[in-house]
């Protein structure tokens, strides 16, 4: 037994390891201590149960006991629910590291890469109730004495990660600082780096911002323009400074004068103002365009938000101006010697950026497939939901999601079926962008990773596996579905080829003019395309001839109108992928009438079809006819076109499958989406609809419905959600040629590029 003599080196080293105020220290004074006690860090599975026995020190046993009442959860189950998981944590954040606690204490394998090696971020972030609660049970009092001692609730970013660093590197999480992410076998830079050798079947992605990994997309939300200017200066610590209050925030429509009176002395114009005191005195207000122009701030005026704010739009001298005037003004001119902080680049912590344009992910969870093997994948943090720092909910959304992602990972790892563990997670990621510190549960001491003890009245199969087909591939035991992706493009190559000014390299931008589309249609259907008559500058005209011929001659409806296709900056992938499956199914048993495009054509897809187990309970039982017999009259419950309900339920227009939701089992447009009572647009997931009437409405009127209905068939909707940008019908009802195009067009087809 180590003696507890205050001059034991393993209590120095423990102390400073606590004490560290560096990220750099925090890992130097941790791996001097483990040498010191002879501790592997790497035995994650032992490594904290070691660590307590070693380290008989009165002060960690303080701390031993605050970590030990968490790991005893019954959630965690001893660690032994995910002791075979290994995951991999993209980004040493705030959330990122909150999320390696938590598989931590499940058990797992924990590696988390961080490309900076430094935590430089002055920002303060506004902590809700609980996240308090939480990070006490944590013993970030320990770490940090000044944890929420202030009038007001809030905590750096740079010192919440250094707090969460400790506790994650205590518990057994490997933890790389300065190192980049490339790819599925962590794939890494530098090259050599030893973390490069870890296999994963979990990925969590907390990289910040609008760091999204390939399979997942993101939904925009625009409003009127907002611009937000962020700065830090140094803070003291002198009586002076300790008499300046603090600003929780002032809004122009609360008090008028103060930002008149601003205007007035400074030429400021501003709508809010907030100032938190920590280890810096932060300042984070939305400033109004025309006074930045006026006081030479923005040198030019433009309509587009990034050449608006762009670096060499700035004046930044003019800036420092700017945000040192409005922070002297809201302290009252109080605040002695105000010196700017410096950032990670030596630079004055002064930023100014652009909130208009807010961005959350379409889902938090998805499964891909290579060679066999599974990978789960998750999101947190602010490339899950950006926040919208007014309301602070950044770091509380963000806990919340990392806890609801390690209730993911504990269903993975228990070897729950992989379509409900990611409909479960989906189902839960639906509350998560409408809680406040008002609807989420009060008693916050039975927090937990188990969604029920924090969100009220949740609904874990709001979402059903069958709607996330396309988030979770299959059991295939044969051909890599790159390969067949591989095959399509190589079967579009081989019938476009010879043709004048059109070059397949891919499935997606190559496509853009409209003349491959055509040149296709012309292969196999020369009477229909005169191409000596198409212009390339024509995109639009060429796109819709290209898909009126497609539809009329083959039945396959367009996913896109044509000058959406033509002009979008980008053209998805997938949706390409299940186009052009459908033109290669109509086609394939059609000879091509000029030798030169023969080919052996394209089976790999069917073969990925019959390879699925579930595969035989799913087709019809009567063949179908092949779409490309122009004899063959399709049965109008059968035809492609019927089943894309291409019609919206609520305007009658025509909804093409890239633009549509659907719930209730109607389509429509994501504008049409309103309560007939108000006009309000809707969420999929919070609406009643009313079987009597088939109208929709929002919640605020849902209950004057069912009192005036009073009867069962008004159901709230919190149970037929679709998150697929495909929507997956019973495959009873769906010819083969579609079913395979829904089946491979997965997000495995992503796993090209890892």
């Amino acid at each position: 037994m180590v003696n507890q003599d205050p001059t034991n080196p393993s209590h120095a080293l423990f102390d400073q390891f606590v004490q560290s105020q560096t990220c750099k220290e925090v890992q130097r004074t941790f791996s001097e201590l483990c040498h010191h006690l002879q501790l592997d860090p790497r035995d994650y599975q032992s490594f904290y149960t070691k660590l307590k026995e070693r380290l008989n020190y009165w002060k960690a046993k303080a701390l031993w006991i605050k970590l030990d009442k968490r790991a005893q959860h019954q959630d965690y189950q001893q660690g032994k629910v995910c002791a075979k998981t290994k995951c991999l944590v993209l980004g040493a954040g705030p959330c990122g590291l909150r999320t390696a606690i938590e598989l931590a204490l499940l058990g797992a394998q924990v590696v988390v890469l961080e490309k900076r090696d430094s935590f430089s971020r002055n920002n303060v972030l506004h902590l809700w109730p609980y996240t308090i609660y939480d990070l006490r049970g944590l013993a970030a009092k320990k770490f940090y004495g000044k944890f929420c001692t202030g009038a007001l609730d809030h905590i750096s970013i740079r010192q919440l990660q250094l707090i969460l660093l400790k506790v994650s590197l205590l518990l057994g999480v490997e933890v790389h600082t300065g190192v980049e992410f490339k790819g599925w076998m962590a794939e890494l830079f530098p090259d050599d780096h030893p973390a490069g050798k870890f296999q994963f079947d979990v990925f969590i992605s907390a990289g910040g911002g609008r760091f999204v990994p390939d399979g997942f997309r993101w939904k925009e939300l625009r409003g009127k323009l907002a611009i937000g200017i962020t700065c830090n200066f140094i803070n003291h610590h002198s009586a002076a400074e300790a008499q300046v209050a603090e600003i929780s925030g002032v809004a122009r429509i609360y008090n008028q004068k103060f930002f008149q009176d601003l205007l007035t002395e400074k030429g400021i114009d501003l709508e809010n103002i907030v100032y938190y005191k920590d280890a810096t005195h932060y300042f984070v207000m939305t400033a109004k365009k025309k006074s930045l122009l006026k006081m030479g701030v923005i040198k030019q005026d433009f309509s587009d938000a990034n050449q608006l704010l762009g670096q060499a739009n700035v004046d930044q001298d003019a800036l420092l101006r700017y945000a040192h005037g409005a922070a002297h003004f809201s302290t009252g001119h109080r605040l002695p010697n105000m010196q700017f902080a410096l950032n990670h680049a030596g630079q004055p912590d002064v930023a100014m950026f652009d909130f208009t344009c807010m961005h959350r992910a379409e889902n938090a969870s998805l499964v891909r497939e290579r060679k066999g093997k599974k990978l789960l994948m998750g999101l947190v943090g602010d490339c899950l939901v950006e926040p919208f720092w007014p309301l602070g909910t950044g770091i509380a959304r963000g806990f919340l999601a990392a806890f609801d992602t390690a209730w993911m990972v504990r269903s993975w790892g228990k070897g729950k079926p992989h379509l409900e563990v990611v409909a479960e997670r989906e189902s839960i990621y639906q509350l998560l962008s409408q809680t406040t510190p008002e609807n989420i549960n009060k008693n916050y001491s039975a927090f937990s990773i188990d969604p029920a003890t924090r969100y009220q009245h949740v609904n874990l199969n709001s979402i059903k596996a069958n709607q996330l087909q396309h988030l979770v591939p299959m059991c295939v035991h044969g051909p890599d579905s790159v390969g067949a992706f591989e095959e399509l493009l190589k079967w579009c190559q081989q019938h476009t080829a010879g043709y004048d000014r059109v070059k397949v390299k891919d499935l997606t931008q190559s496509w853009r003019s409209g003349l491959a589309l055509c040149a296709l249609i012309n292969t196999f259907r020369p009477h229909l395309i005169d191409m000596s008559s198409l212009k390339e500058s024509d995109s639009v005209h060429n796109n819709q001839l290209a898909f009126s011929l497609l539809e009329g001659e083959l039945g396959i409806p367009p996913i896109i109108s044509a000058s959406d296709m033509a002009t979008k900056e980008q053209i998805d992938k997938l949706s390409m992928v299940l186009y052009l499956t459908q033109i290669h199914d109509a086609f394939n048993e059609r000879t091509p009438t000029s030798g030169k495009h023969q080919g052996n054509g394209c089976h790999t897809f069917i073969e990925v079809l019959f390879k699925y187990d579930c595969c035989s309970q799913f087709l019809c039982s009567q063949p179908v006819a092949p779409l490309s017999a122009p004899e063959v009259t399709p049965d109008p419950e059968l035809s492609p076109t019927s089943m894309n309900n291409e019609e919206c339920y609520f305007c009658g227009q025509r909804v093409f499958v890239l633009e549509r939701i659907s719930t209730e089992g109607k389509f429509f447009h994501r504008s049409c989406f309103t309560c007939q009572q108000c006009g309000t647009t809707l969420r999929l997931g919070r609406y009643t609809f009313s079987q009597h009437t088939g109208k929709f409405y929002c919640e605020l009127h849902s209950e004057q419905i069912e009192n005036k209905e009073q009867s069962p068939s008004v159901k709230v909707g919190l149970s037929v959600l679709s998150l697929s940008r495909w929507e997956m019908k019973p495959f009873c009802c769906i010819p083969c040629c579609q079913l395979v195009a829904q089946l491979v067009c997965t997000e495995q087809l992503r796993t090209a590029s890892g």
